[in-house]
């Protein structure tokens, strides 16, 4: 069937996508060029063009299709879950699952950062996606302690940044010590922490 020109266009997008993250992965976001990411999508520079107005919209687009995604897969385990232990069984499964391709995310993920560092006029736009993945660790924090009827010990807001702060620590730890960080070290640890805030709640109410 031949794909409308709304479909070519996201499946053309979608291609470039892929091919930045491989190239932003092996030689980082400054090391490929433009030429590169097209030609190993299968396009013209041309092309590519007619899709990003340049690096900085690509390198953001990345960031957030991946964010979007995983927000939208964490809010339908949390719908699916009938109680916190079955959710944690479903986290379980989607770490597990994630841990694959581990190594090549936080490759990418650094790429990027570095890539804000050296470009300041970018960060406004990388800071709109943590704030999008912090939203959604903010609602996950919400429902969880509403689920073991407790109530946040501090602002839901600032408890979601320490989560996302732990992830992003653990998951440069379980590079250089992939021995000690396993695939369920970051569930484990953010269960840590949401018992121990629940424990709070109780503690105070006694």
């Amino acid at each position: 069937m031949r794909l409308s020109r709304e479909q070519s266009r996201e499946e053309t997008r979608r291609k470039l996508l892929a091919s930045a993250s491989e190239l932003f992965a092996e030689r980082g976001v400054n090391g490929a060029s433009i030429e590169q990411i097209a030609e190993r999508a299968g396009y013209s520079r041309g092309a590519f063009y007619g899709n990003f107005d340049g690096k900085h919209e690509l390198v953001v687009e990345l960031l957030t299709r991946r964010t979007e995604r995983e927000r939208e897969e964490i809010i339908e385990l949390c719908g699916q879950a009938t109680s916190s232990a079955h959710l944690t069984d479903l986290l379980r499964a989607w770490h597990r699952d994630r841990a694959e391709h581990r190594e090549g995310w936080l490759a990418l993920r650094l790429e990027l950062l570095l890539y804000a560092l050296r470009n300041p006029e970018i960060r406004p736009l990388l800071a709109e996606r943590e704030l999008l993945a912090r939203e959604a660790i903010t609602d996950g924090v919400r429902r969880e302690l509403a689920r073991r009827e407790a109530r946040p010990p501090a602002d839901p807001n600032l408890l979601s940044m320490i989560i996302h702060a732990l992830e992003d620590g653990l998951l440069v730890q379980g590079l250089l010590t992939p021995d000690d960080v396993g695939d369920h070290t970051t569930l484990d640890a953010v269960t840590l922490l949401l018992d121990s805030w629940a424990a709070l709640d109780t503690l105070g109410r006694t």
